[in-house]
């Protein structure tokens, strides 16, 4: 028998009676996942997804690095399946797991008997198969309480199958069940994570980036289109709609005071991605501020910036300090783009003494004396939208 994968269920198995919409959406993304890597089959039972090549020309390597991406299950394994016959379960442990034993200094064995008509339990089956694997091998001690490598037996419906220590995988819940938003995507640490962290709760994401050029170069464009496809590792293929900002700012420099430049700016950002989320059926905007980490990023600034709009607005990392959100960065791969020195268009025109705790009636007379609707629908008419893919 060919290999297959196994991957177990977390959250989603708590879903009572929205469990098999749960279920099918995981199904339907994990088959999009690997389309394009070869010829797998789909298909669920006993709070365990089972993916299985259908033919020998399946990349097994590229599948399993995209499946361990894959927001739901929990852990990923490949193992090897077999008769439930206890002389073909050892058969395929030591072809299946042979080279790890020899390199291992302990093991043990865990074993689950799912179906009940096999005819031993599941410690029999761990002492049965613990002691043949321990002649095989005499040079790996046995230890039941902290092993090096963990041998695994599940007796299940269609088979019997073997494995070693599962890998872990997404997590969270599928992607598309908590509905769709708009990440405001800039170049830094932060908005990837936020992107991320959202996604795992079932968010489908759109991208919005404000592009300042020539204030800022095509190369900070291009390395926001890199953080997209890091994520789309996640999230698969998704939109990027670039915002030409380069107007908006030179009108903000002209007509508002310096130290409110940072707090109209976002009003202007926040504005405009609602816009073009509403126009792209996303529910909230994502965004990622922290509290207390810039100036723009207090309550009293958060409060302003976020006044009036109709989406809700969640900020995923905004109890984070940098050191956590720096540590997930590294994890999904982004945080080497992301300190590129390519600056983005909130570095433009920059206040030298921001207003941490802005006045929302100053705020909103500072805008009446701008074409602050205009400019809003100049800028979505004019967005580009770039699709990207990992």
């Amino acid at each position: 028998m060919q290999d297959i994968f196994l991957l177990k269920l977390g959250e989603v198995v708590l879903k009572g009676a929205n469990r098999h919409a749960f279920e099918n959406k995981l199904k339907t993304n994990i088959s999009r996942r690997i389309r394009s890597i070869g010829n797998f089959e789909v298909y669920s039972r006993q709070s365990t997804i089972y993916v299985e090549p259908k033919d020998d020309l399946s990349d097994m390597d590229e599948a399993f690095e995209a499946l361990r991406r894959v927001f739901g299950p929990v852990s990923i394994t490949r193992a090897r399946p077999c008769e439930k016959d206890m002389d073909a379960i050892f058969a395929a442990a030591v072809d299946f797991l042979g080279d790890d034993m020899r390199a291992a200094k302990s093991f043990k064995v865990e074993s689950k008997r799912s179906d009940k008509r096999f005819p031993m339990n599941s410690i029999q089956i761990s002492q049965e198969l613990g002691g043949r694997l321990a002649e095989e091998f005499p040079d790996t001690a046995v230890d039941v309480h902290n092993p090096e490598l963990t041998v695994y037996v599940e007796i299940r419906d269609y088979a019997a199958y073997v494995h070693g220590n599962p890998t872990p995988a997404g997590g969270g819940l599928p992607l598309g069940m908590g509905g769709r938003g708009a990440l405001l995507l800039s170049g830094g640490i932060d908005s990837p994570v936020a992107g991320y962290m959202m996604a795992k709760r079932g968010v489908e994401l759109e991208c919005i980036h404000f592009f300042s050029y020539p204030y800022t170069s095509q190369r900070a464009k291009e390395k926001v289109l890199e953080l997209a496809r890091l994520l789309c590792m996640y999230t698969g293929r998704m939109t990027v709609c670039v915002v030409p900002f380069t107007k908006i700012q030179e009108a903000i420099r002209d007509q508002c005071p310096e130290a409110y430049f940072t707090i109209i700016m976002r009003r202007f950002m926040m504005r405009i991605a609602q816009e073009i989320g509403k126009e792209d059926g996303c529910q909230c905007l994502i965004t990622g501020e922290s509290l207390g980490q810039v100036a723009s990023q207090t309550m009293e600034a958060m409060a302003v910036t976020g006044e009036g709009l109709e989406l809700p607005v969640f900020r995923p990392v905004i109890g984070m300090d940098k050191e956590e959100i720096v540590k997930i960065a590294r994890k999904i791969n982004t945080f080497d783009t992301s300190v590129l020195p390519y600056e983005d268009c909130c570095t433009v025109f920059t206040p030298r003494h921001p207003k941490t705790k802005p006045s929302l009636q100053e705020t909103r007379e500072i805008e009446a004396a701008m074409d602050f609707e205009g400019l809003v629908k100049e800028a979505v008419a004019n967005t580009e939208k770039i699709s990207v893919r990992p």
